[in-house]
């Protein structure tokens, strides 16, 4: 897929910290973590295995945990906390014309889902305990933002930019 002839590549993620989050889809919790980061991830059609691992990487490291004195110098892992990974295609959504957003920024469902679960084995590999939510499904998530603590990474070509 191409938009103004370049193939699109850029892994989207909101990643919140949070003191609870879960996802319900029709009226059942498919997933559901306590203290952790509660991952909103959207995939574009040129995103790679590498770009996943990457995104993994980074966040499994991300110092946004309070040490004993307060401040943000732990990892969700060294914090004891749990991954939430969404898939959420409208990360990658553009509203710059008309009214209805495109969403060609997006990866195909079938390309997509593969990549997420890559993310979630990733995490998992790493020692994270690990929920998810349900592909392609309508859902409710529930969360408690811890802070609030939010940021928004992009990789591409397997690098946070």
């Amino acid at each position: 897929m191409t938009l103004l002839g370049a193939t699109i590549r850029t892994v989207r993620i909101v990643a919140q910290r949070v003191s609870r989050a879960s996802v319900t889809v029709d009226g059942r919790m498919v997933g559901d973590i306590g203290k952790g980061l509660c991952l909103l991830v959207g995939i574009a059609p040129g995103d790679t295995r590498s770009d996943v691992e990457a995104a993994v990487d980074k966040i499994a490291g991300l110092r946004v945990f309070p040490d004993a004195d307060g401040k943000m110098n732990r990892s969700v892992l060294e914090a004891g906390g749990a991954v939430l990974v969404i898939s959420q295609f409208t990360l990658l959504g553009d509203a710059r014309k008309g009214r209805r957003p495109s969403f060609k920024g997006a990866a195909p469902p079938e390309k997509a889902a593969g990549l997420i679960a890559r993310m979630v084995d990733e995490f998992r590999e790493r020692g994270a305990q690990t929920s998810e939510g349900a592909f392609g499904a309508h859902m409710h998530v529930d969360l408690v933002n811890d802070g609030p603590v939010t940021l928004i990474l992009e990789i591409r070509d397997g690098r946070v930019s």
